[in-house]
């Protein structure tokens, strides 16, 4: 079935009962679509749908199983990423695909003609990156960079290699509202020459704003398609998933509880020449409080989960206490045992062990004491690996996590699947904290809905919640105080009614809330 029809008549990409089969599996099942010349188009669907497969194929990192592809009329093979470049499709993955050792320059040098010189890369790199926006510093390395900051180098390595296709996979997940604004301006300068957009985010407001036509997939299968500036937020999501999203529900949050997490006056020299360094940080969490700290990418974030993980513990033990205890020196596993959960922004290789499967990953984020519940026997105990797979398949029941097995590979999993996964580990040990960074970057609107209320239900339940996160709707949505961090400082913490969107932005930029007005003021 051909669900759109371009808006020329020859399509600048066509393809045909594209498949592609993992085992028995159909990821993709005989998808037909058409992306007309200046046509920025939307593939939508939930996390698991076939997105990223289909568009792996069209870049030529997964070969189809069957179907056929068509690029400017004529019928092709699109057999490796360097070819599908030289026909002038460009990518950005969801999932960064870049070297940490290596520069930014080196980076994208790597996707460009060998015979460019490097300094004339890292020229081009720094104009480009500057003209739209996204700046980046052509010497720094990848290791030292934020998410954010990543997401950038990728987006401009797409730029520099003058696509006349570029797929994006949720392009503006770790994006600050006013990096996206420039990166809408780009697409729309895209456009505008001719160029085509395949434009794939879970951010359906985005959606409905640049995008002149939507295809969804469901389970593989494409189910419909619309103009998106003719839907709403919640009929695209209908469509999405199949049946009404369930709405976040607030009400029996109370942050009066007792002080379970306190920083005071918490500073850390930057740990690279690229780092940044944490300021004189103080914060109360109350049991009941889902606190919320907003910034813009590479502000100091990364540092600040650190900081409170135990990743990179403190010299001075007392500073950071977690229910009443010093843990400023103990580590991830120490700050464990005293009830605490983590879950950091980067979820492969760092949340989880892509080539691990799931039931192994579980294993590696217990404490010591948690993981008493998966041993038997005496002086020498031994893991019952019926009861971590019994644990795993309760947690994927619970957050509805989509697998192609039993007890899959972690990195199989689609990216919102596995955020789900990760955020149940957490969840199904009932920590009194949790610290999460970026928790439903690149997941959809279902599985968004799902976590976020997964958070609020943790905080009505006693527990102290700490949110960092990108996302302003995501923010105002479940926070009960909202605090921003700017150049590695922490502002005051404000009732989550009492900000703005403008206000949240001014103090994103820096400026003291002293300059509109606010309280600075922390719960007593």
């Amino acid at each position: 079935m051909t669900v759109s029809e371009g808006p020329e008549a020859k399509p600048l990409l066509s393809i045909r009962g594209l498949t592609k089969f993992f085992g028995s599996f159909a990821a993709c099942d005989s998808i037909d679509l058409d992306i007309g010349h200046g046509e920025i188009h939307a593939l939508l669907g939930e996390n698991g749908a076939g997105k990223s497969t289909l568009v792996k194929m069209l870049f030529g990192v997964l070969e189809p199983s069957a179907g056929s592809i068509s690029w400017d009329g004529a019928p092709v093979t699109i057999a490796s990423p360097g070819e599908a470049r030289q026909r002038g499709i460009g990518m950005v993955f969801q999932h960064f695909s870049l070297f940490e050792a290596l520069t930014v320059a080196e980076n994208i040098a790597l996707s460009l003609d060998a015979r460019i010189p490097l300094a004339k890369i890292a020229e081009e790199t720094a104009t480009v990156s500057k003209a739209y926006g996204l700046p980046l510093d052509p010497s720094a390395h990848v290791a030292d960079l934020s998410v954010g900051e990543r997401q950038r180098i990728e987006i401009v390595r797409a730029l520099l290699q003058n696509p006349k296709l570029i797929i994006l996979d949720e392009p503006t997940s770790v994006l600050t509202p006013q990096e996206a604004e420039r990166l809408f301006e780009t697409l729309m300068r895209l456009k505008a020459e001719g160029r085509s957009v395949l434009y794939i985010s879970h951010r359906l407001e985005e959606v409905r704003r640049i995008c002149d036509r939507a295809t969804v997939l469901r389970h593989g299968k494409v189910t419909g398609a619309c103009d998106p500036k003719r839907e709403t937020p919640a009929s695209l999501a209908r469509m999405m998933v199949g049946t009404e999203v369930a709405e976040v529900k607030r009400e029996g949050l109370a942050d009066t509880g007792e002080v379970l997490v306190e920083m005071k006056d918490v500073s850390v020299a930057p740990r690279t020449p690229f780092s940044v360094s944490l300021k004189d940080v103080s914060l109360k969490v109350r049991a009941g409080e889902v606190l919320a700290i907003a910034g813009v990418a590479g502000n100091g974030q990364s540092e600040l989960f650190d900081a409170l993980s135990g990743e990179y513990p403190i010299a001075d033990e007392g500073r950071i206490r977690l229910r009443g205890r010093a843990v400023g020196r103990l580590g991830i596993n120490g700050r464990r045992l005293v009830g605490a959960g983590f879950v950091p922004e980067e979820r492969h290789g760092h949340a989880a062990v892509p080539g691990l499967p799931l039931s192994d990953n579980l294993l590696l984020a217990r404490s010591r004491s948690d993981k008493k519940a998966f041993l038997s026997g005496g002086f020498l105990s031994v893991l019952r690996r019926d009861a971590i797979q019994s644990a795993a398949r309760r947690i994927c029941s619970v957050m509805d996590v989509r697998k192609s097995g039993e007890d899959p590979a972690a990195g199989s999993l689609s990216g919102g699947n596995l955020q789900k996964f990760i955020v149940g580990r957490e969840l199904d040990r009932q920590p009194s904290v949790l610290v999460i960074n970026q928790p439903t970057w690149g997941v959809d609107a279902g599985a968004a809905s799902r976590i976020r209320q997964a958070l609020i239900d943790l905080a009505k339940a006693g527990s102290a919640v700490i949110v960092i996160s990108q996302d302003l709707d995501e923010i105002f949505e479940i926070a009960t105080t909202i605090a921003v961090i700017s150049d590695g400082k922490l502002s005051a913490p404000y009732p989550a009614g009492d900000l703005s969107m403008e206000q949240i932005g001014l103090l994103m930029g820096g400026i003291h809330e002293s300059h509109f007005g606010g309280e600075a003021r922390y719960a007593s």
